[in-house]
């Protein structure tokens, strides 16, 4: 399996060099040069699987150049550290299913992909004896993923941007709290859109890339994308087994399009039928909604909310799916991208948006409906939703079909947002372990301005 540009300046190049590279050479970011598919016989076998197996099976078809023996040991070792036996286990409640995925260090979803994505970057700077600074912007959960996957690691800096007293207190604090020499938080005097627009200009400048050595953690990196995968497929086999049904939709809190993008990925990988609507659950900065319901991909005014890491008005993985919406043409989508960064919006023809409504459903969430969504899970079922679950929940059973099993992500555990689900419920969450005592932890951080030379200046005088 090779890998190639969204938009067509790259020659193909192997899994290993596509992870190493994280944004494209030329601005884009990368896919497959085509999406494997599997058959019906193959997906009853993998019904049989642990989480861990199927992850070696979906991720071969990606990945063809790690030697089978040390993919399935880079895989064992990166969900080794979540405590539950299942990975991401699927839970019932009510008129839907959640999919949990908070089960890792960090208590986030990220943690699915970062993990893995850690030990990948290890293992390839061991055996080519190289040094990276990666480079990341966060909106809440990425930060404390991706740093939790590299912290301590030989060969690696890791430099993470979040929004300055724009995350959730807990969010705030598994990032700075976190201390290993190789660890640098920066809080940028911005939105998590500023950091985002800082990231992809440093990484743009391919002569500070190749001498910093940088890599990517943000879900630019195909890495990211693929081990998500994983997760919707195995939620498609587990559910699909309890209720005797063939179709299961999906609802999925996003604010970057990467999650939703992996379950486009896995809804190409089954057989044609496997999985039916993704539902894409904003919250009030509904960017996203507006581009599937109305055509209309335009940038807004972000607005603070209980769901801080869906508080995005530029969707980073949207060019992933522009790039299949434009019938893989690389051209359109150099040209559709480089317009929307100057005019901040981008127009869409009758076919393409009816095309759209075909591939998603979408439904904003505003926060009264997040929070009465809140109450009425843990009223109705006695089970607490984060905010950002809620937004899913919420968008999911609007959207649902009668008789298809809804499965709703479960992107983070309620405790990391204490004060929204106190507010519906009249009760802090129960606080897991790993976070009891978390602010008496000694903290580092940088307070900088949001701009690229300051975060340039930062990386020059403390890169590896």
């Amino acid at each position: 399996m090779e890998y190639i540009s969204t938009r067509g300046g790259i020659a193909p190049i192997p899994f290993t060099e596509a992870v190493m590279m994280g944004l494209a050479t030329d601005g884009g970011l990368l896919l497959p040069t085509r999406l494997p598919t599997v058959d019906q016989e193959t997906v009853a076998v993998w019904r049989r699987l642990s989480y861990q197996d199927l992850a070696f099976e979906v991720l071969s078809l990606f990945i063809s150049d790690i030697p089978p023996t040390d993919l399935h040991d880079l895989i064992l070792r990166s969900y080794a550290t979540f405590n539950h036996p299942e990975i991401t286990p699927v839970v019932r409640m009510g008129d839907c299913h959640i999919l949990e995925l908070f089960h890792g260090p960090t208590l986030a979803f990220k943690d699915v992909a970062l993990q893995f994505l850690g030990n990948v970057f290890e293992y390839l700077l061991k055996k080519n004896g190289g040094r990276m600074n990666i480079l990341g912007a966060t909106s809440g959960d990425t930060g404390s993923a991706a740093i939790y996957g590299v912290r301590g690691k030989e060969r690696i800096n890791i430099f993470i941007l979040h929004p300055f007293k724009r995350v959730s207190p807990i969010q705030e604090l598994q990032m700075t709290t976190v201390i290993d020499a190789n660890v640098f938080n920066l809080a940028i005097r911005g939105t998590f859109d500023d950091g985002q627009a800082i990231v992809k200009s440093i990484f743009n400048d391919i002569v500070f890339k190749n001498h910093h050595q940088l890599g990517a953690i943000n879900s630019i990196n195909w890495a990211r994308i693929v081990a998500q995968v994983v997760y919707y497929i195995y939620a498609f086999l587990r559910v699909s087994d309890e209720v005797g049904r063939s179709v299961i939709d999906f609802s999925v809190p996003t604010g970057n399009f990467g999650d939703i993008f992996a379950g486009f990925v896995a809804r190409r990988l089954l057989p044609e039928g496997s999985i039916g609507q993704l539902v894409l659950a904003t919250n009030e900065n509904n960017l996203l909604t507006r581009f599937v319901n109305q055509g209309d991909y335009s940038v807004g005014t972000v607005v603070q909310t209980s769901s801080p890491s869906m508080d995005i008005q530029v969707a980073s993985n949207f060019e992933r799916y522009l790039y299949y919406l434009y019938n893989e043409d690389a051209d359109q989508t150099r040209q559709a991208m480089e317009s929307f960064g100057k005019s901040g919006r981008l127009a869409f023809s009758r076919a393409l948006q009816v095309q759209v409504k075909k591939d998603f459903r979408s439904r904003s969430v505003s926060e009264g409906e997040t929070i009465e969504t809140i109450r009425s899970c843990h009223a109705k079922h006695g089970y607490v939703l984060d905010p950002h679950t809620a937004v899913g929940v919420c968008a999911g059973l609007a959207c649902r079909q009668v008789g298809v099993p809804m499965v709703c992500l479960s992107t983070a555990h309620p405790a990391k947002f204490g004060a929204a689900v106190q507010q519906a419920i009249g009760v802090q969450p129960q606080m897991p372990e790993t976070l009891v005592g978390l602010e008496r932890r000694p903290a580092r951080c940088e307070v900088i301005d949001a701009n690229v030379a300051a975060v340039r200046d930062f990386i020059e005088k403390h890169s590896i």
